[in-house]
């Protein structure tokens, strides 16, 4: 699954406004930040995680592991913040990040 230019632009431009739901620590990733990911990707589509370790190579691998086990599309990554993306063609209008900012703009 791969985006396409303009579908990360619009992406960001929703991921801009939110605020992290994920966590993941110094600790590294455990089964319970796995699951809230999973949770969070289903429910959202949309999400945006902050990965508090200091280390950049580190927090490069995190992320490249986080979204290949989510089988997630990373969006973009800024500093410590990261945007990922996961299409769920049951997604709950009220919920999805996706489908409630693109009501807003019709």
């Amino acid at each position: 699954m791969s985006l396409t230019a303009a579908q990360k632009k619009s992406f960001r431009s929703i991921g801009h406004h939110l605020n992290p739901v994920v966590l993941v620590s110094e600790n590294g990733v455990s089964e319970g930040v796995q699951a809230e990911l999973d949770r969070a990707l289903s429910d959202h589509e949309l999400i945006k995680i902050k990965v508090a370790v200091n280390d950049r190579d580190a927090r490069r691998e995190i992320l490249e592991s986080l979204s290949k086990t989510a089988k997630a599309e990373l969006v973009q990554t800024i500093g410590k913040m990261a945007l990922l993306y996961r299409r769920n063609p049951d997604a709950k209008p009220k919920l999805s990040n996706v489908v409630r900012t693109s009501d807003k703009r019709r």
